[in-house]
Parts: C-alpha cells; structure tokens; sequence
C-alpha cells in the first residue's frame, strides 16, 4: 500500500540532495584548486629547467670557443638547443663575451 510523504520526510529528503550537491561542488572546486596548483608548480619547474639547460649550454660554447654566445640563436644553430618560446619567454642578455650571461626564463 502506498502512503504519502509526510512534509517531514519530504524535507529530510529535500536537505540530503541539497547536502550532497554542496559536498559535491566542494569537492569539485577543491579538485580544480588543487590541479591549478600542480600546473603552476609543473610551469616553474619546466622555466628552472630551460634556464639551467641554457645555461649549461652557454658554458660548454665557452668551453670550447674561449667565449660566451652573444645570442640565444647561437646556440639554438650550434649547440641543439631547444626552447619551447609558445610557452617561454626567454631573455638572454651577453654583458661582456667573457663574462656569464644574465639569463630569465618566464612561463607565459
């Protein structure tokens, strides 16, 4: 035999989906937190690493030519240097050719 709903049952009923669309909906937004912060962090360790493989690329052409690069081209031409610039902003600035370059590496 089918009974009614009394207005309290419909009530509890009504309070646990709105319970669980809000427990939902923070758990979304924590996901979505928390891959922004694994991206980020993946974007930074991605510049730390170009940074450094130019810079040790930078130090072998000084090694064997007796100087610095005047130009990140240089050493994408010679060296097999490659540098995802869609990605990265790179600025290589030569203050002298005996003298280590200042190298930024920025994610866009």
């Amino acid at each position: 035999m089918y009974k009614e709903p009394t207005k309290e049952q419909r009530n509890k009923t009504r309070n646990r989906i709105i319970t669980v669309v809000v427990v939902v909906c923070a758990l979304v937004i924590a996901l979505v937190i928390a891959l922004n912060v694994v991206f980020s962090n993946a974007r930074e360790q991605g510049a730390a690493s170009i940074r450094n493989t130019i810079l040790n690329a930078a130090m072998q052409c000084a090694a064997i030519e007796g100087s610095f690069p005047t130009n990140l081209s240089y050493l994408e031409d010679n060296y097999d240097l490659r540098v995802n610039h869609e990605d990265y902003v790179v600025i290589y600035e030569v203050l002298g050719s005996n003298v280590l370059p200042s190298i930024v590496v920025v994610p866009r």
